[in-house]
């Protein structure tokens, strides 16, 4: 099953597609109130590789999370494959009111499907969050616009 997330950021396609995909950022914004990201390097490029450096926020042991990209098509879609074979597809659309995000993965035999949804769409609140500040620090964004309200999962 394929399970979607979608958030709209007020701020420029430009600023969105960096603070997604530059490391130093995404240590900014890929986190949980559980975990961390300390670490980040990425080749975004087809053949590529995602690599993460995820801690606990409560001392258990970290782990190392690796993907390859499939497709790259700059400022509108990122495909990878991580390790276990599963699928991520994120795609970037312009709209008149911001950047729509949407990110569609495989899902997990567990944890439940609400509890996978529910985890992936607050990294990706996240993400809008960290995106809009850069945007509003920079002049170009931040018109104090509230993420959208979470919608219940859906597969695709």
């Amino acid at each position: 099953m394929r399970i979607r997330t979608e958030v709209l950021i007020d701020a420029p396609l430009d600023v969105v597609w960096r603070a997604f995909n530059d490391p130093a950022e995404i240590t900014q914004w890929d986190a949980s109130d559980d975990w961390r990201t300390t670490w980040a390097s990425n080749d975004l490029r087809v053949g590529g590789l995602l690599r993460l450096r995820i801690e606990p926020r409560h001392g258990e042991a970290g782990f190392d999370f690796a993907a390859t990209y499939t497709w790259v098509e700059p400022m509108r879609r990122i495909d990878w494959r991580m390790e276990d074979g599963r699928h991520v597809r994120v795609d970037f659309r312009e709209t008149g009111a911001g950047v729509m995000v949407n990110q569609a993965f495989d899902a997990e035999a567990v944890p439940s499907i609400e509890e996978q949804y529910r985890d992936w769409q607050d990294v990706l609140e996240s993400f809008a969050c960290h995106a809009a500040a850069i945007a509003e620090r920079a002049g170009t964004g931040g018109r104090g616009r509230a993420p959208p309200a979470r919608t219940p999962p859906r597969g695709i």
